[in-house]
């Protein structure tokens, strides 16, 4: 089964893109935070069929880039689709796994991005793992 880890804080957002990604999808779980989802990951059985984490950008106690880095620390292979707005550095995302994807955007967009990072074969998630990410900024 393919698992997709929605984490996001806002919970308009929330319902919108768990509505639109279950449309597609059939398992997607959500969580409100970085704290939630760095907890499922470090569950085996979870982290095992977790194949793509769906994050905004724009949570409390932790940024976008930040959170990316430390979760590509812990799956360096896990495709990640980085939900961002106009006022990011989409560089900030660049490296390995990571797609960035700027609001606005069309439901179509997210589905076709999602889909896109699934279709990644074990191989190409791997080579892409290698690839430099760039350095958290404090």
């Amino acid at each position: 089964m393919t698992k997709i880890l929605l984490v996001e804080n806002d919970s308009l957002h929330a319902i919108q893109q768990l509505s639109i990604l279950e449309g597609r999808f059939s398992d997607v779980q959500r969580v409100a935070d970085a704290a939630e989802a760095f907890c499922l990951v470090e569950q085996p059985q979870f982290a095992s069929s977790l194949r793509l984490v769906v994050s905004d950008l724009h949570m409390p106690g932790i940024g976008g880039p930040a959170f990316v880095a430390e979760l590509r620390d812990r799956m360096p292979c896990l495709p990640v689709l980085a939900l961002g707005n106009t006022t990011e550095d989409e560089g900030d995302y660049a490296g390995g796994c990571v797609r960035y994807l700027g609001r606005p955007f069309a439901n179509e967009e997210l589905l076709t991005s999602a889909h896109q990072m699934l279709s990644l074969s074990e191989p190409d998630r791997k080579a892409a793992s290698t690839l430099p990410y760039p350095p958290y900024k404090a």
